[in-house]
């Protein structure tokens, strides 16, 4: 079943109008929690996150709008050298769409976050920074090595073993299908409560580029599965699996979900609730339930897809 939801709804503003502060410097608007939005590349850059002509991105666009929506300002940076210091700190939570290792300079050119401010960066969500990840940040930070063609590493589940990035974030990244790379699936609704997607009608049909994820923490919340009977491509021959959920770490609220590929998803009120909700809850304006539903929503969540064969 498809679900569809009225985008006029969705852009009326929600939130009490106020007088802005500048967010130089780390200041934000006064009475306003903030969010820090990453969107370093030091692997593969997705056009959502490309600053074209000196404009924001698309996904800085998106949030920002969020933000006057919900109450919260929003501050966008690709410089990891923003984690050296404890400005980062006075946000209340950090958005991550990023890729590959983000302690090196890599495919954008941009500053990296140094081996220190990861660690700063890690340590601050166990006290009580909200996390944020979206689409490919679960692929940061993989587990190494990672540098042959097939990346193998990423066919081995490595449990407690996995970079401590990805044990904060809850799962990794292993591939996605290439002929198609983009499809309609089913999402399944495992918790229809979740801020953003009160009532949403379970499955909903959705097109994107599918990431097949592995190393689950067995304390998650589940919020939605993805349901790959019929899906077409080697990575999703598995059992359905988590593919957006919620947890703690330590004192710090996480949030994941791997939508978010598609520049038109941008613009997806489906996707947007759910971003929204996530925020929220991240920054703690909203509750949510933390029940650990993993083997309930994905009995199979720790099957891995077959691994592609060595190119010839």
């Amino acid at each position: 079943m498809t679900n569809i939801l009225n985008r006029r709804e969705f852009l009326q503003a929600g939130a009490a109008a106020g007088t802005s502060l500048a967010l130089s410097k780390g200041l934000v608007a006064a009475g306003k929690k903030s969010l820090l939005v990453f969107t370093k590349s030091s692997g593969f850059e997705h056009d959502v996150v490309k600053n074209v002509a000196g404009k924001p991105s698309m996904l800085e666009n998106a949030v920002t709008t969020l933000g006057e929506k919900y109450g919260f300002d929003v501050t966008a940076t690709k410089d990891g050298t923003i984690f050296n210091a404890k400005d980062f700190r006075k946000h209340a939570a950090v958005l991550f769409f990023t890729t590959g290792d983000l302690t090196t300079v890599g495919t954008d050119k941009n500053p990296p976050i140094s081996p220190q401010g990861k660690q700063s960066l890690l340590d601050a969500i166990h006290g009580g920074l909200g996390f944020v990840g979206v689409h490919a940040a679960s692929d940061t930070f993989h587990t190494p090595p990672d540098d042959d063609n097939e990346h193998a590493n990423r066919y081995i589940a490595h449990g407690d073993k996995s970079d401590p990035y990805l044990r904060m974030l809850g799962g990794e990244f292993i591939t996605h299908g290439s002929t198609p790379r983009l499809q309609d699936a089913n999402i399944v609704v495992n918790d229809p409560k979740f801020p953003g997607i009160e009532g949403v009608s379970s499955p909903v049909t959705f097109n994107e580029e599918w990431y097949s994820l592995k190393d689950f923490r067995t304390d998650l919340h589940v919020i939605l599965t993805l349901d790959t009977k019929g899906m077409t491509g080697e990575p999703y021959q598995r059992a359905p699996y988590p593919m957006t959920w919620a947890r703690m770490e330590g004192k710090g609220r996480v949030f994941y979900t791997a939508i978010g590929d598609r520049p038109e998803n941008w613009s997806n009120p489906f996707f947007l609730n759910l971003l929204g909700g996530g925020i929220r809850w991240a920054i703690g304006e909203v509750k949510a339930s933390l029940d650990h539903n993993l083997t309930q929503a994905a009995p199979g969540y720790a099957e891995i897809p077959p691994k592609p064969k060595p190119k010839t």
